[in-house]
């Protein structure tokens, strides 16, 4: 660990502005509706990608997105309580949906 601080040290605490995201969404009657995700502790949060390309390879090709700026999503993001946005995640788990969900107890089966 160093003792000393330099001023052109960058924080590798404090991030850049993303800039404008590709933010997922959810076509709906009234207009586009963001889509929020979880951590894997289970937190709620927004998500942007800086490319369209990585939210196509994380969420699939028919994801619908829009452009807006972080500042913006965060925005819309707080009113919800919202207030986590992951940027670029390498990942994502389908939904537990009725019949992929199993009881517990219920033995696993192979294919």
């Amino acid at each position: 660990m160093c003792l000393f601080s330099y001023d052109d040290d960058p924080d590798p605490d404090e991030q850049a502005p993303a800039g404008l995201l590709h933010v997922p969404v959810r076509p709906e009657a009234t207009g586009p509706v963001l889509r929020m995700f979880r951590t894997p502790l289970g937190e709620r949060t927004a998500v942007g990608f800086t490319r369209r390309d990585l939210l196509t390879a994380t969420l699939g090709a028919g994801q619908a997105s829009i452009r807006l700026a972080e500042s913006a999503l965060r925005s819309l993001a707080e009113p919800l309580g919202v207030d986590r946005l992951v940027v670029d995640p390498p990942l994502s788990a389908r939904a537990v949906t009725a019949g992929t969900a199993r009881a517990a107890g219920e033995p696993v089966r192979v294919r």
